[in-house]
């Protein structure tokens, strides 16, 4: 199991490690332009626990790292705060939800797992369809984009997702020990993980900058790329301002 390195200040630039969320892969940041000169490692949600993920995005890159997770990839980013806070220089999370699971939610879990396990994935693609964008239905480029992202994805990739969904638990006490710049990014019209889930967020962590998007639903990275850039771009130059070691004149 990867331990919590001692972070090690440098004056080379922070790796940047990416979390989709479930039923979603690499494909998911296409339209957002990572800072230059950062190395980039995206992480596939392929364990059927949060912890078994905390591990994998831990083992992909040594030292210090800024974290990137949309919805369960920040979830993700919760647990890899409580087994090495020293090594996350900067997190930024979007579209999540740092509760404990709700009863309904265990039920809707089950519900998607038994269509997958059933051979009835495509059903599972079209529950979730609604939830992801601002509008619904949503535009016919976005669904479509969104249902060929997650085929790619698969039904044993999403089932071990939704057993990790299973295996979350509130994160609050972890994001309180958070000492790293922090962007809490959401869309005013996110269904599935609204503003007061973001606010409760960006409250627990100290110094986090909350950004709410406007009109924008749960995939922020496609409806509203540009904004996710600039965003990324802050908090990546304030992570690595922090991360230089001090000048000895």
């Amino acid at each position: 199991m990867p331990g919590p390195l001692s972070p090690v200040a440098s004056d080379g630039p922070l790796p940047l490690v990416v979390v989709p969320g479930m039923l979603c892969d690499a494909g998911l940041w296409t339209d957002v332009d990572f800072p230059a000169g950062h190395p980039v490692h995206h992480v596939e949600l392929t364990g059927p626990s949060v912890g078994e993920l905390a591990d994998t995005v831990l083992s992909v890159t040594t030292g210090r790292f800024v974290l990137v997770g949309l919805s369960l990839g920040a979830v993700v980013g919760f647990e890899v705060l409580r087994r090495a806070p020293g090594r996350v220089a900067g997190l930024c999370l979007v579209s999540t939800n740092a509760g404990a699971p709700r009863p309904e939610q265990y039920e809707a879990w089950r519900a998607l797992d038994e269509s997958a396990r059933d051979g009835r994935f495509d059903a599972v693609v079209e529950r979730t369809l609604p939830g992801m964008f601002a509008q619904d239905p949503a535009p016919a480029r976005l669904a479509e984009r969104y249902r060929r992202m997650a085929r790619a994805v698969g039904p044993r990739a999403a089932r071990a997702q939704l057993a990790a969904q299973a295996t979350r638990r509130d994160a609050f006490a972890a994001l309180r020990t958070a000492h790293c710049p922090t962007a809490v990014v959401c869309g005013t019209r996110d269904a599935l993980c609204p503003p007061g889930f973001h606010r409760a967020i960006a409250g627990a962590v100290p110094g986090a900058r909350l950004h709410e998007l406007p009109g924008a639903g749960h995939l922020l990275p496609w409806e509203r790329p540009g904004a996710l850039t600039s965003i990324l771009g802050d908090l990546v130059t304030a992570a690595q301002a922090r991360h230089r070691p001090a000048r000895v004149s």
